[in-house]
């Protein structure tokens, strides 16, 4: 149902079950699937793919032209997956040239009020951003990730998979898997215990994990020593590649 004061540009492309509210504008080259729901008062620029069963709350901006000042109108997307809850005023805007033209949120997602996803960011699934908590450019949120409420990351940082950030904490470099950071300033406080468990670690997994943890933070190993030496305990716990892979790869280097 579209109610009779909702905008809908002629070229979207939007599938006969999608409901959108009044007084919402959806423009040019934005597609939206099937079983999704806009409230009223939201604002959908293409080019925009929005997927299947979202939920997309009163006065949303999506797709918005990014507030970086290198962007001179070039045609970059905005792409998000399916059963994502966007809360009121969430601003997602599109990539630039400078990098892919993408910004991509995945499925499965719950972005609370007034949170913020800038230009070119990657967002996996099963995330959750806590009442304005905000991501500059270039920033990838993997999968199970929480950030908390006022959490600021700064641009190009990685946050990674079942991380856990408190109520503003303020992140200027990567963030391992597991690791929960707080405070001002913001500092690693162990790991992410309680959200494993939620998540359906194993108790032995959430040890080794722990185990983990303080070789990269307790050893006084350099990073490369630490890495070395976590290797050695992937074969017992593979939960730990993931955590290998990410520091092999950090570039901003982790907040330690």
């Amino acid at each position: 149902m579209i109610h009779p004061t909702a905008i809908i540009d002629p070229s979207a492309e939007l599938a006969d079950d999608v409901c959108v509210g009044p007084f919402s504008l959806v423009g040019p080259s934005v597609q939206i699937d099937t079983g999704t729901t806009l409230g009223s008062h939201v604002v959908i620029k293409g080019p925009t793919y929005i997927g299947k069963n979202n939920r997309i709350f009163q006065f949303t901006s999506l797709g918005e032209d990014t507030q970086d000042m290198k962007y001179s109108g070039e045609p970059t997307r905005l792409e998000i997956g399916d059963r994502n809850i966007i809360r009121e005023y969430c601003t997602i805007h599109r990539g630039t040239v400078q990098d892919k033209s993408l910004t991509k949120l995945g499925s499965d997602n719950l972005l609370m009020a007034y949170t913020h996803v800038a230009h070119d960011c990657v967002v996996g699934d099963h995330i959750i951003m806590a009442n304005a908590a905000s991501i500059a450019g270039h920033v990838l949120v993997e999968d199970s990730a929480i950030l908390g409420g006022f959490t600021l990351v700064h641009q190009f940082c990685k946050i990674g998979k079942y991380s856990f950030s408190a109520m503003g904490s303020i992140i200027s470099r990567d963030i391992p898997p597991y690791v929960l950071v707080g405070g001002q300033p913001t500092k690693p406080h162990g790991i992410n215990a309680v959200g494993l468990e939620r998540q359906g670690f194993s108790q032995d997994a959430i040890r080794q994990i722990k185990k983990a943890y303080k070789i990269v933070y307790k050893s006084g190993l350099k990073l490369e020593a630490a890495i070395e030496a976590l290797e050695e305990m992937v074969e017992e716990t593979p939960e730990v590649e993931c955590l290998v892979n990410f520091l092999k790869q950090t570039q901003r280097s982790i907040l330690r």
